[in-house]
């Protein structure tokens, strides 16, 4: 699947440096187009100081992130003043100068070609029936883990909460290995060491090395030659078999328990933990020579209360495993909204408990109701989790202390709930409306009211996905 890229030059003042950006890409195999439509990478050309308006562009043609852009300031000093961080963190994906490239056109074409091939593999049957989820901070990683475990060798380190689908990324990175040779996937779960066995556990024994060595065995060093090697909760490693880890890493040889000769080994590794390991530095617990070894490209997995947006993708995903041939049946808008709003401590994993639970419970034609919900899951008015504390009640505390007053905080409000429903849903403004609980005219006057007028590319219905 390819995405045609799109060229906005409305910051871009000067007919010969619009005439100049065109021939350029053109001269490079890039094509873009002039209308910022479809689902496709975009580059923002500017000549001028960053103005806000031209901030809340790059955040509208992003859809928060989700679609990726390049910003070009044609003058690396309209750069100035953390200019360059501001537009990364309103969503572009890159930011250069055009003047301190010898090939501006060249760069781009590359760039997009990269993002086409990352795209195409994240959207591809392997990636999207084992790992469910289009949610801004999810899909963000999900590009990323492809594009490193497709393009390098790196040791991965995946952090994240007990539940959020660390293996499942393990398997994804030895997947999408690009090395011919690829072997085994070979996992460790580093809870279940016993420290008198592990030794053998890693690096196999010899026959006869110890009471109960029947037999010569390869341990996981062996076994993922040529192929990766998964350590499951690294962060539960007593120190000394830390050390023997590091050296193997380090060397990539090994001996038997009880042999002599040297074994080599090339496997890429791959460890996960739900621990702080920087904390576990500071404490004595993790050796930090043996984290900078198993950490060139660390992976955060948000949690599932951080991807609200992907737990109904999730429990249609888990019911149509649950049911097998059969269509899944619809849930009725009450358990819907009871889902998206019930805690989960444990993550992906109790949501696909709770959905097993509704599976079990629901019988007959017709949609899952609130009784296919069971007793047990009945919310507790005291334990309701109230959507507006935290750090939403900070910001306000903060915008009153600063002096902002009631309408202004009434209107940013409004204007961040649109723009992030307009984002979550890639610009359908039809869906975003929905969400809001206004009509779609409603939703196109006030964005209308917000700025001089909508980004081109918006269209009502339309699957932008």
């Amino acid at each position: 699947m390819r995405l045609e890229p799109w060229i906005d030059l409305t910051y871009c003042g000067d007919a010969d440096a619009r005439q100049r950006v065109r021939s350029a890409f053109k001269s490079s195999g890039v094509a873009p187009t002039e209308e910022p439509a479809g689902p496709g990478p975009g580059i923002i050309v500017f000549d001028r100081d960053v103005v806000p308006e031209m901030m809340d562009r790059v955040r509208d043609l992003s859809w928060q992130g989700q679609r990726r852009i390049i910003a070009v300031a044609l003058a690396e000093e309209t750069l100035r003043d953390g200019i360059g961080w501001r537009l990364l963190l309103a969503g572009a994906a890159d930011v250069f100068a055009w003047d301190r490239c010898s090939s501006p056109g060249a760069r781009v074409a590359s760039r997009l070609a990269r993002w086409n091939e990352v795209e195409e593999i994240v959207e591809g049957s392997g990636v999207r029936n084992s790992l469910i989820g289009n949610g801004r901070e999810f899909r963000a990683v999900l590009r990323q883990v492809v594009e490193i475990a497709r393009f390098s060798e790196a040791s991965v380190l995946i952090t994240g909460e007990s539940g959020t689908g660390k293996e499942l990324m393990a398997r994804l990175i030895h997947d999408l290995d690009a090395r011919r040779s690829r072997g085994n996937f070979v996992v460790v779960d580093c809870t279940t060491i016993v420290s008198e066995l592990s030794g053998s556990e890693f690096f196999g024994h010899e026959k006869g090395a110890f009471t109960g060595a029947v037999a010569a065995r390869d341990g996981a060093f062996a076994l993922a030659n040529g192929g990766t090697l998964f350590l499951d909760e690294v962060g539960e490693l007593p120190l000394p078999l830390q050390a023997e880890l590091l050296r193997v890493v380090q060397e990539h040889s090994f001996k038997r328990v009880g042999g002599n000769s040297w074994s080599t080994t090339n496997f890429r590794l791959v460890c996960a933990t739900h621990r702080d390991l920087v904390q576990e530095q500071q404490r004595g617990g993790f050796r930090q020579d043996l984290f900078y070894r198993i950490s060139d490209w660390t992976c955060q997995l948000p949690r599932l209360r951080d991807r609200v947006e992907d737990i109904l993708p999730l429990v249609q995903h888990f019911l149509r495993s649950f049911v097998g041939t059969q269509e899944p049946p619809e849930l009725d808008e009450a358990v819907k909204q009871y889902l998206v709003q019930r805690a989960y401590p444990g993550n992906i994993r109790e949501l696909r408990q709770v959905v097993f639970r509704i599976a079990c419970r629901h019988t007959g034609p017709g949609p899952i109701t609130l009784g296919d919900l069971g007793p047990d899951e009945a919310p507790s008015r005291a334990e309701a989790e109230v959507w507006c504390e935290g750090a939403f009640a900070q910001a306000i505390a903060r915008a009153i202390a600063l002096g902002v007053g009631l309408r202004e905080i009434r209107r940013i409000a409004e204007e961040t709930a649109v723009r992030l429903a307009v984002g979550g849903e890639a610009g359908n403004l039809q869906n975003a409306a929905r969400l809001l609980g206004v009509t779609d005219r409603a939703l196109q006057l006030r964005r209308a009211s917000q700025r001089p007028g909508p980004p081109a590319g918006e269209r009502i219905g339309a699957a932008t996905r």
